[in-house]
């Protein structure tokens, strides 16, 4: 993860998840973070009530949760018909396509939607946030990867 655009093509994924809090679903959660490789980012997006406690961890199988991974590019989530889509377009598409997340993601939680905010704010314009990658992280705090370095984010609130 190298270039500029793709750092931008996998914050607008960060973006629509903020669209589609604004929009009533602030129990989305993001489960960020590396594949094995260490070359693409990773971003899963799932209700609140399927994470672990663990920072950004999400519990397989237990309820909806749509992927993303940096090696798709601006296919977001596969599809061919999103590229040039702005946030809140991306996020009116998602809805229609994974209404179970959407569903299941629908709530207010200020308290986590708060620190989406700052997470938003704290990782402009060059870096994404990571909480698993086959290195280690952090203990307390949400990792990050970019331009810049040793920028630890504020952990999430762990509740569902």
């Amino acid at each position: 993860m190298e270039k500029a655009s793709t750092y931008e093509t996998c914050r607008k994924v960060l973006l629509m998840v903020s669209e589609l809090h604004v929009r009533g679903y602030q129990r989305l959660r993001i489960v960020p973070g590396m594949a094995p490789s260490g070359c693409y980012w990773r971003c899963t997006i799932t209700p609140a009530t399927n994470m672990s406690g663990a920072i950004g961890t999400a519990m397989p199988g237990k309820a909806p949760v749509a992927n993303y991974s940096s090696a798709d590019g601006n296919a977001y989530f596969g599809w061919q018909d999103a590229a040039f889509l702005a946030p809140s377009r991306l996020a009116a598409r998602f809805i229609k396509r994974f209404p179970a997340v959407v569903s299941a993601g629908r709530g207010s939680d200020w308290l986590y939607s708060g620190w989406y905010q700052e997470m938003l704010g704290l990782t402009y314009p060059d870096l994404l946030p990571i909480a698993f990658a086959d290195w280690d992280l952090p203990k307390h705090g949400m990792a990050t990867v970019g331009d810049r370095h040793g920028v630890i984010l504020p952990s999430p609130p762990s509740f569902p």
